[in-house]
């Protein structure tokens, strides 16, 4: 496999490129926070996994104009294995990324595309259900209860401590107040902003004005403050690498199982996104295979480095298409800006409310609950819309995978149906002594009883005519069974009337020989009127 770094961009694409990394850099800032927060982690783990996304993957990656880094979809799979007390997680990250570099060079890329959209609607919606549950407590300053259902049914409990503090040392309702004033403020920018000024990302604007608030009132400071980041002095110190004896269970079960889970939704969430991205712009086009290697590759670094695992986030590569971004470049800087950002001023993202980051998530979970998809869904027919509700109802009752594994056995599920759908239809004239048999659908050998029963049903001496336009598949099993009746049918004075050329020019089953034999056997000959039906 061919993972060479591509060519440096020209210098026409410099200064767009440039442009780009910056608002991919202010949007990416408060997200990679969050998204360590909502895992359980500490804020610098989502930070390295950001940088590692953006110096690394950027330089690597298939996808010209991806972005990577830490992502919602991880953070349900990255929190149950910190609230299980799984304490390898960089070497899960670290066994992720080797299964999906493994994937890359046996060229599966493609086949984890191959996902139905009413799956991956309702896996996102999922996740955002889960986001919402568990960061709602954050943003009230309280702790996540634990599992999906604990967290949705306790939300009043969380609303009761935000709005009706019981004391006045009470810290639960400033923070609250700080969450809603950053939800507020993404939505009035999105909504009210100058065009001119739609170009800073509404999240970081909400994070400001959080931060401000949270300062000026004098909430964020004091033994009764509300809670703010954590960074540390230094970066580095952050690093966690693994040790021997984390090494040595690497080969464990539960590790390995863990480690399969975070590579399958990983890859599934990268490569969709990667197909959504290059929807929105002209340029190059993502070669998968690579960029599934260049993934797992970075998953490596991040679990040797003690990162959150990282995929293609749809938010940041969008943004940095909208921003003009031309080549691999600005997601290469929007990297070194991270770095720079960290090193240069830790202390002032320490001023960041964790109230202000979980209400980033909330509104983040509450849009990738797009119910109006629903009604998209619904015009493929009903069972799309059942397995989106399904594969939603799967991820909050159990957890992200099983939700998933149930989401695709449905689509199989339905998949299967639909090939093996068969409708028979008999209309019997007695007096002409004649019996018209309309098929529709794929006549399979699972639906090979009901045909026999059809045929049956005929009576002994009528006069059959098969009518097989709607036909769309048929088998060597329920041919044979065709073929045998009508010599049956014939020892009891019947005749069947089917043209036996046009189904084996159609469906080609079985063989000419076969057919051929068939007709051999066959003393009727095809009228003129049903030719070619």
């Amino acid at each position: 496999m061919n993972v060479t770094s591509p060519s440096i961009p020209s210098l026409a694409n410099l200064k767009a490129d440039f442009l780009a990394s910056i608002v991919v850099f202010l949007v990416a800032l408060p997200l990679c926070m969050g998204m360590a927060i909502a895992s359980g982690l500490p804020p610098a783990s989502g930070l390295i996994t950001g940088i590692i996304g953006g110096l690394f993957l950027g330089m690597i990656g298939g996808s010209p104009l991806q972005v990577s880094g830490p992502a919602a979809g991880l953070t349900v799979i990255v929190f149950e294995l910190v609230r299980n007390g799984v304490a390898t997680i960089g070497l899960i990250v670290l066994l992720a990324g080797v299964m999906q570099m493994a994937a890359g060079i046996l060229r599966l890329g493609q086949w984890f595309r191959a996902v139905s959209p009413a799956v991956i609607h309702g896996m996102l919606a999922g996740i955002g259900v889960l986001i919402v549950a568990s960061q709602f407590h954050v943003m009230v300053d309280d702790i996540p209860k634990g599992s999906g259902l604990e967290n949705i049914v306790s939300i009043p409990d969380a609303v009761i401590k935000g709005v009706f503090p019981l004391d006045d040392e009470s810290k639960h309702h400033k923070a609250a107040m700080i969450g809603v004033l950053t939800i507020l403020v993404i939505v009035l920018w999105k909504a009210l902003a100058p065009l001119r000024l739609q170009v800073i990302p509404a999240p970081l604007v909400g994070v400001v004005v959080g931060t401000v608030t949270a300062a000026v009132s004098g909430f964020s400071g004091g033994n009764n403050g509300i809670l703010c980041v954590t960074l540390g002095d230094n970066l580095l110190n952050s690093i966690a690498l693994p040790t021997l004896d984390g090494l040595a269970a690497a080969l464990s079960w539960p590790i390995v199982l863990a480690a399969g889970s975070l590579a399958l939704v990983a890859s599934a969430e990268t490569l969709l996104c990667a197909t959504a991205v290059d929807q929105m712009h002209n340029g190059p086009r993502t070669r998968y295979d690579r960029e599934l290697f260049a993934q797992g590759a970075g998953n490596l670094v991040c679990g040797v480095l003690g990162g959150l695992p990282m995929t293609g986030v749809i938010v940041r590569s969008a943004a940095n298409v909208q921003a003009g971004g031309k080549t691999r470049l600005s997601a290469i800087l929007h990297g070194v800006w991270l770095l720079a950002f960290v090193m240069v001023l830790p202390g002032v993202l320490e001023w960041i409310p964790t109230a202000s980051l979980a209400a980033i998530l909330v509104y983040t979970g509450y849009k990738l609950v797009n119910l109006r998809i629903l009604d998209a869904l619904w015009q493929y027919g009903k069972g799309e819309a059942f397995i989106y509700l399904a594969t939603i109802v799967g991820i909050v009752t159990t957890n992200l995978l099983t939700g998933i594994l149930i989401g695709v056995g449905l689509s199989i599920a339905k998949l299967l149906h639909t090939f093996s759908s068969l409708s028979l239809r008999l209309q019997v004239d007695p007096e002409a002594n004649r019996t018209t048999m309309l098929i529709r659908g794929a006549a399979t050998f699972i639906r090979l009883p009901k045909l026999a029963r059809a045929l049956e049903s005929v009576p002994a001496t009528s006069e059959l005519h098969v009518h097989f336009e709607d036909l769309t598949y048929i088998d060597h099993a329920c041919l044979d069974l065709v073929m045998n009746w009508e010599k049956q049918h014939a020892a009891s004075g019947g005749t069947l009337v089917i043209d036996w050329d046009t189904l084996h020019a159609r469906f080609r089953r079985p063989g000419r020989r076969a057919h051929e034999n068939g007709r051999q056997k066959s003393t009727l000959k095809l009228p003129k009127s049903v030719a070619g039906h």
